[in-house]
């Protein structure tokens, strides 16, 4: 056990560095991926006002309406492949978000369970008589909060799942749109 409160004081904090350093990790990666997202967003935003600017232009000048019908429907097309784009691009960027996520997490998953492994060796070594209990709390509580910091993990894992799969929900309906859009004459 524990030979002194400094000991288990120290045990403590590397257990909280520990966790701290996987929710930085994941933290990080998140941002990252927001970060990719954005940009994702701003680029495909911009390509729409330039494609929407030029639709606009080609329908006014348009000499009569039968052209700027034509016009127009030329553009729902590329408009629909543009969309089904931006679906695989952010799906692929799901997809990376998701992998990168899964290997920090099980990186620092498998340091908390090396180090909480080695925490309960010095807890059951030179257990004295009348401290078994003793002992038992303070298995529990490692035990517990490796089994929260798990948790956690799945969770996020879980959440990660469900945003990769309405990614690929929303890009399979884009694809499905594309293939019924009108084609141009």
């Amino acid at each position: 056990m524990f030979n002194n409160p400094e000991q288990f004081a120290n045990a403590t904090k590397t257990l909280f560095d520990l966790q701290m350093q996987t929710f930085n990790a994941l933290a990080t990666k998140a941002v990252q991926g927001v970060e990719q997202v954005v940009a994702l967003n701003l680029a495909t935003a911009k390509q729409s006002m330039e494609n929407t600017l030029e639709a606009s232009r080609q329908f006014s000048q348009a000499p009569d309406p039968k052209t700027a019908i034509d016009a127009l429907q030329a553009r729902v097309q590329p408009g629909v492949t543009e969309a089904t784009a931006y679906g695989e691009q952010l799906k692929q960027i799901i997809g990376d978000i998701k992998s990168e996520f899964e290997q920090a997490a099980d990186t620092h998953l498998a340091e908390a369970k090396n180090t909480l492994s080695a925490l309960i060796y010095d807890v059951t070594q030179n257990v004295k008589p009348g401290q078994e209990n003793a002992v038992e709390i303070i298995k529990a509580a490692i035990e517990n909060a490796f089994k929260g910091y798990e948790q956690v993990t799945q969770s996020t894992r879980d959440a990660m799942r469900r945003v990769e799969e309405e990614v690929a929900r929303a890009t399979e309906r884009l694809k499905a749109a594309q293939s019924q859009a009108p084609t141009s004459h």
